[in-house]
């Protein structure tokens, strides 16, 4: 039985006036041309692939890319004339040059650069699985659609509805036409028994005007970036927060995913708010086969003390790899490292440390702070999203004696997701002033308003330094302590290891910092002197390899 003979058919022609030379024109660093005839040279079941055109130059870079030239007439190539004579005639022209019929044709437009081989693939499959005549490329885009008739304006639709209850309205686009040879004519390609094959709205871009080719330069330039991360109560949530804040930046030019451990409980918990995609692990032998279906261009690890042959693991099949806050040996050999809570002064090119490399959360970006008050009516506690050394109870302890003596003053205990506040007694006690808030939304709310801080050595002080409030700062564990922004310098109270600080120090340094406006002022005062919202930008940069070293410390 003789094989199934597929003929793909690009139509390229010379002229073009909404974007002059479209066809030869560089997009994302190639022809335009290249991206059909790559497609179909791909897809394993097209037999041939022939462009059709009018021009010297397009036939060059038809024939430079591997597929066969039909050259046609000025008959066929001006602005009123149909796809349908075209492809005919290039039909035509293959078949007398192979010496053999084909049994399905397929145009492939030029200007839907954004079809994928898969996507053809699977679109060839349709057809012959439904033994169509043709099978067009659609996309679906429900609308309430009006027209002008007889002078009147009416609608299209009998009953308005939200635009996801609406009747699939199928919009043609140029990614692909199948239709069997017996049904191609000078005059038409489309056979009684029609059906659609749809296609996502990236796929369907086709480039009319400057905007279109601009949308498709951006969405062929678009990476597919990973996030290794994990968050649960021993951990903290730090690492959790710092790598969404960079997946929302990222998100809307890229594509991005997210890897937990299946141990990372609260911070699974937060993924899961955020609604961006990720994937649960039980172990890291599973990371190889994510790299296989995902085909990740950039890896970033946002996970402590990684190994050198870990990361070397990654390279081998990845393009990039980026860690964040790591000073394992892994991080000698990524790409870059990004170390915003270090100050690594010595250490190689590829590394980045210090505060310029803070990555604030969305919300920091925009909230500004309050002018600085003399008087003390607000204190905020906030020990991170675990709290691991259990600090927030060790405060709130303190405080069921301290506060009554301050009527004046509000005590917010800001509690994250994976810090069980009941369960430590850490609960609202109207009474002594002082209130229970956990897991808001809006962090920068409360940090707005308050006058004054008690603190964990991790992200949360850039944030407090960005909204200007003064802060005592206490340690959950030996690695925070190598952190090194926070101290006096910069408008920080750091009274060292939390679990080892007495009560009574707190509360000493509480008084004296609510009854001297003067320091408060200066601490003030040097924490709004960094431009910590400029970080976000800056580590952009770095995990998508833009450009040189340009800031650090």
């Amino acid at each position: 039985m003789r094989a199934v003979r597929i003929l793909a058919v690009i139509p390229a022609r010379g002229g073009s006036k909404g974007i002059p030379r479209k066809n030869v024109r560089l997009l994302a660093g190639k022809p335009l041309i290249y991206y059909s005839i790559h497609t179909a040279l791909a897809c394993n079941v097209i037999t041939d692939v022939a462009v059709t055109t009018d021009s010297v130059e397009i036939a060059d870079l038809a024939e430079h890319y591997g597929a066969a030239v039909v050259l046609r007439s000025s008959a066929l190539a001006g602005d009123d004339v149909t796809i349908d004579p075209v492809v005919h005639h290039a039909t035509c022209a293959m078949e007398a040059r192979t010496g053999t019929a084909y049994d399905f044709v397929v145009t492939l437009q030029p200007t839907t650069p954004l079809l994928r081989t898969e996507t053809l693939a699977q679109g060839l499959d349709y057809f012959f699985a439904g033994a169509w005549d043709t099978v067009l490329s659609v996309v679906n885009k429900p609308r309430l659609l009006w027209e002008k008739r007889d002078g009147e304006i009416i609608p299209l639709y009998g009953e308005r509805r939200n635009r996801q209850n609406l009747r699939p309205q199928y919009l043609e686009t140029g990614a692909f036409l199948i239709t069997g040879r017996a049904f191609m004519t000078a005059d038409s390609r489309i056979g009684k028994r029609v059906s659609v094959f749809e296609t996502d709205e990236d796929e369907s871009v086709e480039l009319r005007t400057p905007n279109d080719w601009l949308l498709a330069e951006h969405r062929l330039r678009r990476k597919r970036i990973v996030f290794r991360v994990d968050g649960y109560t021993k951990l903290g949530l730090g690492h959790i927060y710092n790598c969404l804040t960079m997946a929302y930046s990222l998100m809307m030019e890229h594509d991005v995913l997210l890897i937990l451990h299946e141990r990372s409980v609260e911070g699974l918990r937060k993924v899961q708010e955020s609604l961006l995609p990720y994937v649960v692990i039980h172990d890291d032998a599973e990371i190889d086969r994510i790299i296989a279906d995902y085909r990740p261009d950039i890896w970033v690890n946002d996970c402590l003390n990684t190994d050198e042959e870990y990361i070397l693991h990654l390279k081998e099949r990845i393009p990039r790899v980026v860690t964040i806050e790591d000073l394992g040996t892994g991080s000698e050999v990524a790409d870059a490292a990004v170390n915003a809570l270090y100050i690594e002064a010595g250490r190689a090119d590829h590394v980045y440390s210090g505060y310029e490399y803070v990555c604030l959360r969305e919300e920091f970006q925009i909230e500004q702070p309050r002018a600085f008050s003399a008087e003390v009516r607000s204190v905020i506690i906030m020990f991170g999203g675990t709290d691991p050394a259990n600090l927030n109870r060790k405060i709130y302890r303190s405080l069921l004696k301290y506060a009554p003596r301050h009527p004046e003053i509000r005590f917010s205990f800001i509690t994250g997701v994976g810090y069980d506040y009941e369960a430590h007694g850490v609960v609202t006690r109207e009474d002594c002033n002082i209130f229970v808030h956990p897991n808001v939304p809006r962090v920068s709310k409360y940090m707005k308003e308050a006058d004054l801080a008690i603190t964990s050595q991790g992200r949360a002080i850039f944030e407090l330094a960005a909204m200007g409030v003064p802060a005592i700062v206490l340690s959950q564990n030996r690695r925070e302590q190598t952190h090194r922004f926070a101290q006096m310098a910069n408008g920080f109270i750091n009274l060292g290891m939390g679990e080892e600080v007495e009560q009574s120090m707190i509360e000493n340094t509480l008084d004296w910092l609510i009854h001297t406006p003067s320091v408060r002022r200066n601490m003030h005062e040097l924490l709004l002197q960094y431009p910590l919202r400029e970080g976000v930008e800056r580590v952009r940069d770095i995990i998508l390899g833009r450009g040189g070293r340009t800031y650090g410390v």
